[in-house]
């Protein structure tokens, strides 16, 4: 054999490796990816569960507010009713 194929085959032989070699650590850098990917779903999926906690308890108490502003309303009603009513007698 020629030393022009010998050297020809250990280029080819040498370029395979590399391109082997790149291939595998681009899947272990898929596989890092995909577990960081999945790691940050989680985190956002907590996040968003806790938002939805938090708006649940405005809504809770926006509705004791309301409750607690007919309930002055209805006094605020009665107090003018009794002023207008005293002002009518007098």
């Amino acid at each position: 054999m020629s030393p022009e194929v010998i050297a020809i085959l250990a280029v080819g032989v040498a370029l395979a490796g590399i391109g082997l070699n790149a291939q595998r650590t681009a899947r272990a850098d898929n596989k890092t990816l995909s577990a960081e990917i999945k790691d940050v779903r989680a985190e956002f999926g907590r996040k968003i569960d806790g938002l939805q906690a938090d708006i649940n308890s405005l809504r809770d108490e926006m509705g004791s507010l309301r409750e607690r502003m007919a309930k002055l309303e209805g006094l605020l009603e009665g107090l003018r009713e009794a002023i207008a009513g005293r002002r009518d007698a007098a």
